[in-house]
């Protein structure tokens, strides 16, 4: 064996062993939260009053998970949850990559104000009680309309700011032959700027559905009634309704119920969402 081989394979050998040790020591951090939640939505009220790793004494699972449909409005939540997630997505990365596009390819101050301006909300949290007002003075309070308007607004910056970044990496040549084609500005868009923009916009599309199914303080103050409420605050509603306290085996099966969606899309996403992250600019 060569010494170049023999440095290539003490390399890789090192790194294995380097990423296997960070696995042993944070394994239990990330099995451990995961197998409580799942242990103690097993059990009964009374078993589960002092949360354990422990299995259960008494397995009540049909249960706990029947009560949490009737009793929790857990398919309600659901809908309303979709019914707010989805086009609330669409939207924002319509507008988002429309203003990355033109935050990327103009040289006017303006909108390089605009941009850090955008940017700036990545930093700073979301305003809720101005934009509460804000809607209110709209009369979009208490319905999803206002709740999904609020959403798209705070939620806008991410999208522009990473989209942004991605189009000042890829070449402007394919913009400037649509053009010599005789294609407007909204042609180019669609059929040149929106398909480059797909793996950034589906990461993208991916970090916003996490963001906005778990939304809670803006749900809180804005949607009104049960009719209305999504998971997280269905979730809330129903911690806060026991008559003796909170019922901790119905909020940890709430609680899987409402993650269980993330964590498939997750499972079936996971190796799209890592390539959007690492794929820069234009290959061939």
């Amino acid at each position: 064996m060569s010494t170049a081989t023999w440095v290539t394979h003490r390399k890789r050998g090192s790194g294995a062993l380097k990423y296997t040790i960070l696995a042993i020591i944070a394994l239990p951090w990330t099995v451990m939260p995961v197998w409580m939640l799942v242990v103690n939505s097993f059990k009964t009220e009374s078993d589960s009053s002092v949360p354990s790793l422990a299995l259960p004494t008494t397995w009540n699972v049909v249960e706990n998970y029947a009560t949490v449909f009737t009793e929790g409005n857990y398919l309600t939540g659901l809908r309303n949850s979709l019914v707010v997630a989805v086009p609330t997505i669409l939207v924002v990365l319509l507008l988002g990559s429309m203003a990355a596009w033109a935050f990327a390819r103009s040289t006017r101050m303006t909108l390089r104000g605009a941009y850090y301006l955008m940017a700036m909300s990545i930093i700073l949290p979301p305003a809720i009680v101005p934009t509460v007002f804000l809607v209110t003075h709209l009369g979009l309070t208490g319905g999803v309309a206002g709740y999904m308007l609020a959403l798209i607004g705070t939620r806008l910056g991410v999208v522009a700011f990473l989209a942004t970044g991605y189009i000042r990496g890829l070449p402007i040549d394919f913009e400037e032959a649509a053009e010599i084609d005789g294609a407007g500005r909204w042609q180019i868009y669609w059929h040149v700027i929106l398909p480059l923009l797909r793996p950034i916009l589906f990461t993208v599309a991916v970090m916003t559905m996490i963001n906005v199914w778990n939304d809670f303080f803006f749900a809180l103050y804005m949607l009104k009634g049960t009719d209305n409420a999504t998971l997280p605050l269905s979730l809330y509603n129903f911690a806060n309704s026991g008559q003796y306290g909170v019922r901790r085996n119905l909020v940890f099966a709430h609680v899987l119920l409402t993650s269980l969606p993330l964590l498939i899309a997750y499972i079936f996403l996971q190796k799209r969402v890592l390539s959007g992250l690492t794929e820069g600019g234009v290959t061939g």
